[in-house]
């Protein structure tokens, strides 16, 4: 539908001209389909960040998960409480790198139950991405408020069941690429110093940035299961597959088109892949009930 006739549609519907103005952006169709070209091939490769989470996703099965993200999640070693985010040992973690055994303010991110966090890589059209699990309601706020918040007690809504993380800075990724540096032969090296090499990489933001999926199991959209006719397990187990392709949705738009936003649009995508991956077909009602416009 061209913007004429969507502005004629909305002038008619009783919209302002800048009503008219402001639907027109927001309704703008960011994805560019002249990229699906007979060169590309699904899945798409792995990205760089994959080669780090496939070692730790094996060493979860053995030591547990939670033990084995708070060794290169700084985040998960800092409780959560206000006004944390602005210490000098809690900028010095995470924004510099700085190993946290060495800060007494480091002790832990508090979890009753760190046995509900699994890590997990699913394949999905996209390439592999990391999964974070939480199946206790008060593990995933705490992982949300750890790695998304910057571990301030921010409000973290019921409806809320995942949440894509993305340019997360592992400074683990990036130890390692000063290890390397600091083993090659310096007549080689690019730079006199880790400091200025660095500077040089810091563009290249995949060779220390990562993506990864927080999820719950919880009800979709904080919908009790005897809303659809459901029982508790059946609708967890659904909840928690519609979350993961919903997501992995979300993800396919960012890399091949390079766009994901919390528009209509994208969330109608999203929960189709879901919904479809979940019960194997759309159901609009459903759709509509998790928007809130039952």
């Amino acid at each position: 539908m061209t913007s004429g006739i969507q502005a004629e549609r909305l002038a008619r519907l009783g919209a302002s001209p800048t009503e008219v103005e402001e639907l027109l952006a927001y309704n703008e169709n960011l994805f560019d389909l002249n990229i699906l070209t007979s060169e590309v091939r699904f899945p798409l490769p792995d990205e760089p960040f994959v080669a780090f989470w496939e070692p730790l996703i094996e060493e979860s099965r053995e030591r547990g998960a939670f033990a084995v993200l708070r060794e290169h999640l700084p985040q998960l070693c800092f409780p959560i409480r206000e006004g944390i985010s602005q210490t000098e040992p809690y900028l010095a973690a995470t924004r510099r790198g700085a190993p946290t055994a060495d800060l007494a303010e480091a002790n832990g991110l508090e979890l009753e139950h760190p046995e509900a966090i699994e890590l997990a890589l699913f394949a999905s059209p996209a390439g592999r991405i990391p999964l974070l699990i939480a199946r206790r309601r008060a593990e995933f706020v705490a992982l949300i408020r750890a790695l998304a918040r910057r571990n301030e007690p921010a409000p973290v809504p019921p409806s809320q069941g995942a949440l894509m993380v993305s340019g997360y800075n592992n400074w683990s990724r990036i130890r390692e690429l000063r290890r390397r540096w600091e083993e090659s032969d310096p007549s080689a090296r690019g730079a006199t110093s880790w400091a200025e090499e660095f500077q040089r990489i810091q563009p290249r933001r995949e060779l220390y940035q990562d993506r990864f999926i927080l999820l719950s199991d919880g009800p979709y959209s904080a919908i009790p299961a005897a809303e659809l006719g459901l029982d508790d397990e059946e609708w967890r187990d659904m909840s928690l597959s519609i979350r993961r392709d919903h997501e992995c949705a979300h993800y396919f738009t960012r890399r091949l088109f390079g766009s994901m936003r919390n528009n209509v649009l994208d969330e109608l995508i999203a929960d189709y892949s879901g919904l479809v991956g979940a019960i194997g077909r759309f159901r609009a009602d459903w759709f509509l009930r998790f928007l809130g416009l039952e």
